[in-house]
């Protein structure tokens, strides 16, 4: 009788110890799921805040005019003096599709100008993108490579940043501009660069 009972044992402590290992994995999974689900992605700092923005020229995006001229790409001078939102797209960046059309509403802005950097982008497909939703920017720099949005700390696109009349940079947004975060964030954002010297 106490063999049999020693064999009924033995199968139960082996199914724990199979058991054992998916209980762990879940328990971490929760933890990890829980910490890392309730951050704010927009909220991750950059080293770039307060720093000159990237003294990053690009290209005009070839073929995009406003007015009957050539839109000019990305030249760091055109920060000076102005406040400036840089937003850095393509038109394969779903987001993108989302925010755009508040980002043509934010043009209107006359007080700030919309700087695009179009980034890893084909040329047809941006043009395309800007001729279906209008073309928020005044000036627009072809990342074709990647390069200047390394430089400019970038995560993934969309992100969206402001400048400084000084050159500097004041904010940076990662992800989309949505209708809530741009009148709670970017926009007093912009209103605290446009009222520092």
């Amino acid at each position: 009788m106490t063999e049999l009972h020693d064999t009924d044992s033995a199968p139960k402590r082996r199914s724990w110890l199979v058991v054992l290992p998916v209980l762990v994995f879940a328990a971490l999974a929760a933890l990890f799921w829980l910490r890392l689900g309730d951050t704010d992605v927009s909220r991750i700092p950059s080293a770039l805040i307060g720093r000159p923005a990237p003294a990053t020229v690009l290209p005009p995006l070839e073929g995009l005019y406003a007015a009957g001229a050539q839109v000019p790409g990305l030249d760091p001078a055109q920060f000076k003096g102005k406040v400036s939102v840089v937003n850095v797209w393509a038109s394969w960046c779903v987001p993108c599709h989302d925010e755009a059309p508040l980002l043509t509403k934010l043009s209107d802005d006359k007080r700030i100008q919309v700087v695009g950097i179009n980034y890893k982008d084909n040329p047809d497909n941006a043009r395309r993108f800007l001729g279906r939703y209008g073309n928020p920017y005044g000036i627009v720099g072809v990342d074709a490579n990647g390069r200047g949005a390394i430089e400019w700390g970038v995560y993934g696109v969309p992100e969206t940043f402001v400048v400084g009349r000084d050159g500097k940079i004041a904010y940076k947004l990662v992800g989309p501009i949505t209708a809530d975060n741009l009148d709670k964030v970017l926009k007093p954002e912009i209103d605290k660069a446009l009222a520092g010297s």
